[in-house]
């Protein structure tokens, strides 16, 4: 099962012109209910923008303490010292989403999976352009072992309980 003291949310290129190039930006609202609730439970965040200069920043307002890493490879792992910065935090679950669902969050996952670790894709906060890539891509990673979530899973997961003090927060995040 998902926990709080078990997890890193992995962001994966939500950036400007891969936004604009979505039907909806659904993704950007339900990104933001992953990194608010994040930020309330205390799980540490990793972002990643794929060559910046040309799909521009990400597009969520980011707190001064979330790692935001620039990358050219679509398997972010490729990148020199992602895969250090990741281990530093001592997590075994990476809760994986962002953009292009069956290009990068696919190979990141696939990548992750590979080097041990357990990865939950939040698939509704993941996109594509094309709505069939973005099928295989979910259907790809869960048949090489990603367990998949939606938003509201995620966030009930790490609550666990009614009881827990930051429940009512949690709670308004997805109403």
């Amino acid at each position: 099962m998902l926990s709080v003291k078990d997890s890193l949310v992995l962001m994966i290129d939500v950036q400007e012109r891969l936004v604009a190039s979505l039907e909806k930006n659904i993704i950007v609202s339900k990104a933001q209910k992953i990194l608010d609730g994040a930020e309330l439970l205390t799980v540490p965040v990793l972002v990643t923008e794929q060559y910046r200069k040309g799909l521009g920043n990400t597009v969520i307002p980011l707190s001064s303490d979330i790692q935001v890493v620039e990358k050219t490879c679509f398997n972010a792992l490729l990148e020199d010292g992602m895969l250090d910065k990741i281990k530093a935090y001592g997590k075994k679950q990476i809760v994986i989403f962002g953009i292009e669902t069956h290009i990068c969050v696919y190979q990141t996952a696939c990548a992750l999976m590979e080097a041990g670790f357990e990865v939950f894709v939040v698939k509704d906060a993941c996109a594509s352009r094309d709505k069939s890539e973005f099928k295989q891509g979910i259907l790809a990673m869960e048949s090489e072992g990603a367990k998949i979530l939606t938003v509201e899973m995620l966030l009930f997961c790490w609550l666990q309980d009614a009881k827990n003090p930051k429940f009512k927060e949690v709670q308004a995040l997805i109403k």
